[in-house]
């Protein structure tokens, strides 16, 4: 089992930063990432990072704006979100991956096995 720890949420005003923290233990993670859901919609894609290679994605939404990051010394990843607008309100959850999986599946939900309690991020205007 992996457990996740979310933390690093709060509100702030529109053109602000946050960094989100999670804390990850347990067995070994492989491609780890963010995701964030808003009422009544689903669970939405922002950036992951791969086990292999280090490689990083984004949504297209938060591109230039969000940096993800690992420290694999401190199991911890990092979500750096600058310039953020009041539409990324959302509570932001930490998912990882038990198993190796193609790249291909990296923005999707359903393909990771563990998830944070999540952490909300409230930006106002």
């Amino acid at each position: 089992q992996v457990q996740l720890v979310e933390s690093g949420g709060g509100l702030v005003q529109a053109g602000g930063s946050l960094r989100l923290s999670c804390a990850a233990s347990g067995r070994r993670t492989y491609d780890i990432g963010w995701f964030r859901q808003t009422p009544g919609k689903d669970r939405e894609f922002v950036a992951a990072i791969t086990w292999v290679g280090g490689s990083t994605y984004y949504a297209d939404s938060v591109k230039g704006r969000f940096s993800i990051s690992r420290d694999n010394a401190k199991d911890t990843l990092y979500l750096q979100m600058n310039s953020l607008k009041p539409e990324d309100t959302a509570v932001y959850y930490c998912a990882a991956k038990g198993s190796y999986s193609s790249s291909y599946f990296v923005k999707s939900a359903a393909s990771y096995d563990f998830w944070g309690q999540g952490t909300q991020v409230t930006v106002s205007s």
